[in-house]
């Protein structure tokens, strides 16, 4: 089975909607990192400091093939309106130890699932 690591940056306030959403659309395991960020656009001052804002960092390690739903979701989460509020990517897992079998299940269990519903 080949993997792929699903990585979303969002505002921390839209963390626990990230969450769900990637959980709907099949993540398993998320590990969530805080984090802070600098955009392309100048952003609110506050007596003379930059105010950036906390964002979260989350992790997902899934199948392959459950990236791209993944992904939609955080984009119908992250834009809106043409305004992006976040970012979410995916890279592929060359090579991969330590995952917990029962996440391994999950994952088998989702992608004979996705195929009989297709």
């Amino acid at each position: 089975m080949k993997f792929s690591i699903v990585v979303a940056i969002t505002p921390e306030e839209l963390e626990q909607y990230a969450i769900d959403a990637a959980q709907q659309a099949g993540a398993a395991g998320i590990t969530l990192l805080n984090g802070r960020g600098i955009g392309a656009k100048t952003k609110k001052t506050f007596f003379g400091m930059t105010f950036e804002g906390s964002q979260s960092v989350l992790l997902m390690v899934v199948a392959k093939s459950l990236a791209e739903p993944v992904l939609a979701a955080m984009h119908n989460l992250l834009v809106t309106d043409g305004d992006s509020r976040g970012l979410a990517f995916s890279l592929p897992i060359e090579h991969l130890k330590g995952i917990d079998l029962s996440q391994l299940e999950q994952f088998e269990q989702r992608l004979m699932h996705s195929s009989t519903n297709s």
